[in-house]
């Protein structure tokens, strides 16, 4: 069955936020094009004017729409007073209470995060939103368990996210945990976006990050994705891209803001999820596959990146 997303539009909401959850999850479907999320907006009636743009929108529904919803996501807002003096729309807040009361699952991206909090929705619960509003957020609703160092809070019936592109993150996200991470990789595909940033990734980098290059180190990341179940040293991967390997770890971690080995080892526990939810390869043959050499590293490695076993992972996100 398709499941329902409400989009929550309100005063001064952030534009990209908006438009995110309907691009990334209009584009997960099945094999055949059915599309597994049925995206609309809402709002309080009548237009709403982003907090950037010089452009209204008119939301389809009003608040009632989130009476039916099966998951309710509140785009970021840019000078609501939820972030000015920490008061909402009685009205909004009750709608909000309601949906997570009777059981839909409720996402906000970047500042989305403070209207949760003003419904008391985030109450001595740990949530993720934009760096730039630590202060502001700390100070309006201290009874939250802010985190501004991830890009996005998975506490199971509510989900918050850090800001703009951390969204896609979080969509991403809930594609995966939904429907797997093959549909959840197409998806990305189809929106020319990274296909997985784990949420306790941090949320920027210090230094800024240098222009692609021919001589950068991409070729190397992709040669190196095509063995991954086979030994691949720092030396091989510095050798392939013709460079010394102090040069190419520099190189490499300004491009990906990770160590050569930590990327690669991240993307053999991606690669062993994908395994894990797609086939019915014993773990062993599974942690081969992946590169990881035994179960005991799969299983090691599995519970350090993901928080739960091989098997646990694979009883509860394994689809069809």
């Amino acid at each position: 069955m398709t499941h329902a997303v409400t989009v929550l539009a309100l005063d001064a909401v952030v534009g990209f936020d908006l438009t995110v959850p309907p691009q990334v999850l209009g584009s997960a479907r099945a094999a055949d094009g059915t599309p597994f999320y049925e995206v609309t907006t809402a709002g309080m009636g009548g237009p709403v004017r982003p907090s950037r743009g010089g452009f209204t929108i008119t939301p389809d529904h009003g608040l009632e729409a989130l009476a039916t919803a099966d998951t309710v996501v509140v785009a970021g807002v840019n000078g609501n007073r939820t972030l000015i003096d920490g008061t909402l729309d009685p009205a909004v807040g009750e709608a909000l209470r309601a949906a997570h009361d009777r059981g839909a699952r409720i996402l906000s991206i970047c500042t989305g995060a403070s209207v949760l909090a003003a419904a008391g929705l985030l109450d001595d619960r740990p949530a993720a939103s934009h760096w730039g509003w630590a202060r502001r957020l700390r100070k309006l609703y201290p009874q939250v368990q802010w985190d501004f160092d991830v890009l996005f809070v998975d506490g199971g019936d509510i989900l918050t996210s850090a800001g703009v592109g951390a969204g896609i993150d979080l969509c991403l996200h809930v594609v995966r945990t939904d429907h797997g991470s093959a549909v959840a990789n197409t998806a990305a595909r189809r929106c020319v976006v990274p296909p997985f940033r784990d949420g306790g990734q941090a949320q920027y980098i210090e230094r800024p990050i240098p222009a692609a290059r021919a001589d950068g180190t991409s070729a190397t990341r992709a040669w190196a994705l095509d063995r991954l179940a086979e030994p691949v040293s720092l030396k091989e991967m510095a050798g392939h891209a013709n460079m010394s390997v102090r040069t190419f770890t520099r190189r490499f971690r300004d491009e990906t803001g990770l160590s050569p080995l930590k990327w690669l080892l991240r993307q053999r526990v991606d690669h062993a999820r994908l395994l894990l939810e797609s086939t019915d390869l014993g773990v062993d043959v599974v942690a081969r596959r992946a590169g990881l050499g035994s179960a005991t590293a799969l299983r090691q490695h599995f519970q350090q990146s993901v928080g739960v076993a091989p098997a646990a992972y694979r009883r509860t996100f394994r689809h069809g």
